[in-house]
């Protein structure tokens, strides 16, 4: 299971940062790896297939698009893992910046 969490971000090199800053970075990873994963997947997809996830997403469904993506998708959990690693990669090389970044606030 994927934790995105402050533990992470020290493994990262990011451990120093302020909670305020960690909260924020752990978001944008969120919504980073979310974006990334969907086009991955999207591209993969017919559109048939693609119209079926987009209707469980618009009405709210997260557990039925989840259920539907296993289904659907058996290699969901490997490009959340190699999404994950890439990010985390990135995030690791620019460390010393946004670390230096904060400091300048």
């Amino acid at each position: 299971m994927i934790k995105l969490d402050h533990k992470l971000l020290a493994q990262l090199g990011l451990g120093q940062l302020s909670t305020e800053t960690k909260d924020s970075l752990l978001k944008h990873l969120y919504d980073k790896l979310e974006l990334n994963v969907g086009t991955v997947i999207a591209s993969q997809l017919s559109e048939q297939q693609l119209s079926q996830f987009e209707a469980l997403i618009d009405d709210h469904k997260q557990a039925e698009a989840l259920e539907w993506l296993q289904a659907n998708y058996p290699d969901y959990k490997q490009v959340v893992e190699q999404q994950l690693e890439l990010l985390k990669k990135e995030l690791k090389a620019s460390a010393k910046q946004i670390i230096e970044s904060e400091k300048s606030l």
